[in-house]
């Protein structure tokens, strides 16, 4: 049998031993609680908020999401500020403190959109002085963020009411109502619309060939030739204007030519503002009342006269309405015929040579 010696000394060991493990035990369980090290320096810093926000004892401390410290007390302040209603105390790591400028600000934060996790989160200023150990950081302004979220649940009532309307509509889509709901359920729909879709696909086919008129148009190549041939044509006469071929060339290159049609607008405008002012016979037609009357006077005459001449007035008169004139210069006419046509046929006759000798 072993000796009691060595049976204490065995059992001193083993007790050793379990305390060993049981600090290791509790260091590991303290470490990944997320607990700072028991030789890591700590320093306190205060900030007023005007709400709590489900903010604890012990919740973690962070510089823009970085892990700095922890709360270490939130209690109300006893100050009339609305702004400074509660004060929450907290203390970082030493190394930390210098991370933080004198114009950062805290404020409460969640991990979760729920908000089951608070923190307090402080954001990073730019100022070069950083905070001193014991002071107040500023805290942001939770008002106006209180006052988004009570817009953001009007918001969501809207969002709500909207999405009861389309739960609706989609319902009536789905009863087959209105024509979105035909579309849907509706077979004779369905079947107008397929179709429609072969239709477009014989059309297509026939326009791959080349039947028909747009199938000529789509794959024969003489439509191409000619609008290429078309098209050089309309460029060799393009090339030919820029050259000054023809006479719209010349209109286009030549000086001369420009000037001359200038002078001839000219001239033609010159022309027009004398007719228009009364110069020159054309414009005394044009703007002379005295010459209208003139010319108008001698057309009621030649008026009167023909209305004369009508009626049978005056020797014109008689020539035009007097049948016995007319059948008379036609008896003379005859009479002078025949004279001429007997002339014609004995000249020696009308013509006779007498010589007589004193």
């Amino acid at each position: 049998m072993p000796s009691k010696e060595r049976v204490g000394l065995a059992q001193l060991k083993v007790g050793i031993l379990g305390i060993v493990a049981l600090f290791f035990i509790a260091l590991l369980i303290f470490l990944l609680t997320g607990g700072i090290g028991w030789f890591q320096k700590t320093v306190p810093l205060h900030t007023y908020v005007s709400d709590a926000s489900g903010l604890t004892d012990g919740a973690p401390v962070r510089i823009n999401g970085i892990p700095a410290g922890k709360v270490t007390g939130v209690a109300l302040s006893g100050e009339t500020d609305p702004a400074k209603v509660i004060k929450v105390d907290f203390e970082v790591d030493q190394d930390m403190l210098k991370q933080i400028p004198d114009d950062s600000v805290a404020s409460i934060a969640s991990d979760n959109l729920l908000g089951s996790t608070k923190y307090l989160q402080i954001d990073k200023g730019k100022d070069t002085q950083t905070i001193q150990p014991n002071a107040y950081v500023k805290s942001a302004n939770t008002q106006e963020f209180q006052q988004l979220v009570q817009q953001g649940f009007g918001v969501l009532d809207s969002a709500q009411a909207i999405l009861q309307k389309i739960e609706t509509i989609v319902g009536e889509v789905e009863n087959g109502n209105g024509t979105i709901g035909k579309l849907l359920v509706d077979s004779s729909m369905y079947n107008a619309a397929l179709q429609t879709v072969t239709q477009l696909q014989q059309l297509a086919t026939t326009l791959n060939t080349r039947t028909g008129t747009i199938g000529r148009l789509v794959n024969d190549p003489t439509l191409y030739n000619q609008a290429e041939e078309v098209i050089t044509r309309v460029n060799e006469l393009t090339q030919g204007l820029q050259q000054g071929q023809g006479t719209a060339g010349l209109l286009l290159k030549d000086r001369k030519m420009y000037d001359d049609l200038n002078k001839s607008i000219d001239q033609l405008n010159t022309l027009l503002t004398n007719l228009n002012q009364g110069k020159g016979t054309a414009g005394q037609l044009l703007t002379n009342d005295k010459i209208a009357n003139q010319i108008s006077t001698t057309l009621d005459k030649m008026n009167v006269t023909i209305d004369k001449v009508n009626s049978g007035q005056g020797t014109i008169g008689q020539l035009l309405v007097n049948p016995a004139l007319y059948d008379q210069a036609t008896g003379t006419t005859r009479e002078l015929h025949d004279l001429l046509k007997d002339f014609r046929a004995n000249p020696k006759k009308f013509l006779t040579i007498r010589l007589h000798i004193f």
